[in-house]
């Protein structure tokens, strides 16, 4: 397993990944890590996935650059999707730190800012989020 594998299975995978094709990629112990979650096992890390797929329309990971040293490994995205009963696309940029060892992944960490790439997209949130944002800055 390197990097660029990694980064083709993350890219390309849909609510019809079954279980099965993560545990090619991912150890039975892996870490997994976002600003909503830490879990560890592959089955908790597949339940995250799948729950993403139920909340979101069309969510999907876009590979920008792979970079990689020894067994680790970045891996920045673009992540697409559509909150449900909406038509209005969406994105935001993260970074994924992925640690391997020699056969799978052990580590996935993803770094990405929730306030502006999330929070701010909610009607309710973003006008507080931006209110907040002016408080600070002046």
């Amino acid at each position: 397993m390197n990097a660029l594998d990694y980064a083709s299975f993350f890219e390309n995978i849909t609510n019809n990944t079954s279980i099965n094709e993560y545990e090619k990629v991912l150890d039975a112990e892996a870490k997994f890590k976002d600003p909503f979650h830490e879990v560890v096992g592959i089955e908790k890390i597949y339940d995250i996935f799948q729950d993403m797929y139920k909340k979101l329309d069309n969510p999907k990971f876009k590979i920008k650059e792979v970079i990689e040293k020894g067994n680790i490994a970045y891996i920045r995205w673009d992540f697409e999707f559509k909150f449900k009963n909406t038509t209005k696309q969406e994105s935001f940029e993260g970074i994924s730190r992925i640690e391997f060892n020699k056969i799978k992944v052990i580590s996935h960490i993803d770094y990405w800012d929730t306030a502006e790439n999330l929070y701010e997209k909610i009607p309710i949130l973003s006008s507080f989020i931006k209110f907040i944002k002016r408080k600070i800055k002046n």
